[in-house]
């Protein structure tokens, strides 16, 4: 029998996260909570159950909680909900696509997915509640800390190192030893040399 996981946020990010999970075939999606869409609605076929305010009575359906909310410019809705879910005592599992590649000795923290044709190779570190997405590259021995989001074909070289709060748009490279700081926001197709 699959775990059950309620899904938090309803938007484009959200429908591309329920493609990973039900390919993944480790959890049963009970539904998705979002503030801005009616309860009722059907996202991919699943029912919006409520909003923010309510999670903790929803967590009676499901132990375990996805961030399915994408992150742009800024990253404050992400983490505040990963602090709130944490409070309300909810498992936020690490979910890695079945079409990924995940070197077996990289550490993948809480919280972060990675979708589908993502690579993560050997000895590379990613946080808590991070987005690794679709086609995005992190080479050997890269550190990504928690809260950031690896965008579309992003590249994260050997031995980079992407702080918290950090968003590494489409196509961007951030070349081999180089340290993106906290909360930088990285355009799509840019090169970052540090």
């Amino acid at each position: 029998m699959k775990e059950k996981i309620l899904l938090i946020g309803g938007g484009g990010h959200c429908r591309s996260c329920i493609d990973v999970i039900e390919q993944s075939n480790q959890f049963e999606i009970v539904g998705i909570v979002d503030s801005f869409i009616s309860v009722g609605a059907k996202i991919c076929g699943y029912s919006v159950l409520g909003s923010d305010e309510d999670l903790s009575k929803l967590h009676a359906f499901a132990k375990y909680a996805l961030i399915t909310v994408g992150q742009l410019k800024d990253n404050e809705i992400r983490r505040g909900l990963h602090s709130t879910l944490r409070a309300l005592n909810y498992i936020l599992p690490t979910i890695v696509s079945p079409f990924a590649y995940v070197a077996r000795d990289v550490e993948i923290g809480s919280g972060t997915i990675v979708m589908h044709h993502a690579i993560i190779n050997t000895n590379a570190k990613v946080g808590e509640n991070c987005i690794v997405n679709t086609k995005s590259l992190i080479e050997h021995d890269a550190v990504i800390l928690d809260h950031c989001h690896i965008s579309t074909g992003a590249i994260v070289n050997g031995h980079a190192k992407v702080n918290s709060d950090s968003f590494v748009g489409s196509n961007a490279v951030v070349v081999h030893n180089a340290s993106v700081p906290e909360k930088t926001f990285i355009k799509a197709n840019h090169l970052f040399k540090g």
